[in-house]
């Protein structure tokens, strides 16, 4: 199942009595997770079925659970496999952030994720000697796609483009509505939102981040609601994919530098940016980071805000939001 994120999203549709464009809304199923899609249309048209058609595409392309996928065949190292613009373009944004983020984003993690557990198959196959001899086929700089095909330092390297594909979808669907000349909507898949334009009372859009739980079966609290508009979040968290052994809680968000998952006071970082699949890979590689680098890096960026969810000495909660953030948000809830 792909990887949950963690926004939960107001569709408030009321509308002025002086506008007789409706909202429209549209959900499914789709990556393992929920699409929930809002937008107004003059012509009140209904595109469920173009957009599954898309999804369905999509996965068919990088899902690592489709057997026939793309991706299945890339990893399997299957011959003349033909790559189409959605897997190229996913190589291509991956390897960008993580050449940005020096190796903390590095989608030839597979092996390492299905080692830990936390691939489709859910089984376990970690030790300290089994780690040091993934780490010798993990890194971006040893795979390219040259002449339409990929090419691997060593074969036995496998990619996963969970931490960027969710995102590249919502963007995916935000260009389909755009080629049909909507200009107002909030595409939400699995946590991962775009939205675009206004209300028709001119209020922007509203967003949900929701607060870090102890356990991930705890009931979904909020700690702060942004306004959003032309704009993406994407939030990562490691706190409702984990499992626990010997009282250590091991998080599904693995350093592609140790093998190990990481292990630091942050507990969840939600990324804004134009691009809904950067937002995604973003807050991953800044919950692999950490704090201190993240908002360095973050900061570093005028073209990304961020806000960041963090433990303190005593186990409490604490928020720190870049400037440009805080003035997205339009209410936080206190403990």
């Amino acid at each position: 199942m792909w990887r949950y994120l963690f926004v939960a999203i107001f569709f408030v549709a009321a509308c002025s009595t002086n506008n007789s464009v409706l909202p429209i809304k549209i959900t499914g199923e789709a990556q393992g997770t929920y699409y929930s899609i809002i937008y107004y249309d003059s012509l009140a048209r209904d595109f469920q079925f173009e957009i599954d058609s898309l999804l369905d595409a999509f996965d068919q392309s990088v899902s690592l659970w489709v057997p026939g996928s793309i991706l299945s065949k890339v990893n399997n190292n299957i011959d003349f496999v033909i790559l189409d613009k959605y897997f190229i373009d996913n190589f291509h944004l991956a390897k960008k952030v993580a050449h940005e983020t020096n190796g903390a984003f590095d989608f030839t993690i597979g092996s390492l994720v299905k080692a830990w557990g936390f691939g489709y198959d859910n089984q376990k196959h970690v030790d300290s000697i089994i780690i040091d001899s993934l780490l010798k086929i993990v890194g971006y700089e040893k795979v390219d796609i040259i002449d339409n095909r990929v090419v691997k330092q060593n074969k036995s390297t496998t990619f996963d483009f969970n931490a960027i594909a969710q995102g590249y979808s919502v963007d995916m669907i935000g260009e389909f509505l755009n080629r049909r000349q909507i200009d107002n909507f909030l595409v939400d898949i699995g946590g991962e939102v775009m939205a675009r334009g206004q209300k028709p009372d001119g209020n922007s859009w509203k967003v949900g981040i929701e607060k870090p739980a102890k356990d991930s079966d705890n009931q979904r609290d909020l700690t702060a609601i942004i306004k959003l508009e032309n704009q993406s979040v994407a939030t990562s968290g490691n706190y409702r994919k984990f499992f626990e052994k010997d009282g250590i809680r091991y998080s599904h968000m693995i350093n592609p530098a140790t093998g190990y998952p990481a292990r630091h006071n942050l507990l969840s970082v939600s990324v804004i940016a134009d691009n809904t699949a950067l937002a995604d890979a973003y807050a991953t590689a800044c919950m692999i980071m950490g704090l201190d680098k993240s908002i360095a890096f973050i900061e570093a960026r005028n073209e990304l805000d961020a806000f960041f969810i963090y433990s303190n000495d005593i186990g409490e909660y604490e928020v720190y939001a870049t400037d440009g953030f805080s003035s997205l948000i339009i209410s936080e809830f206190k403990e």
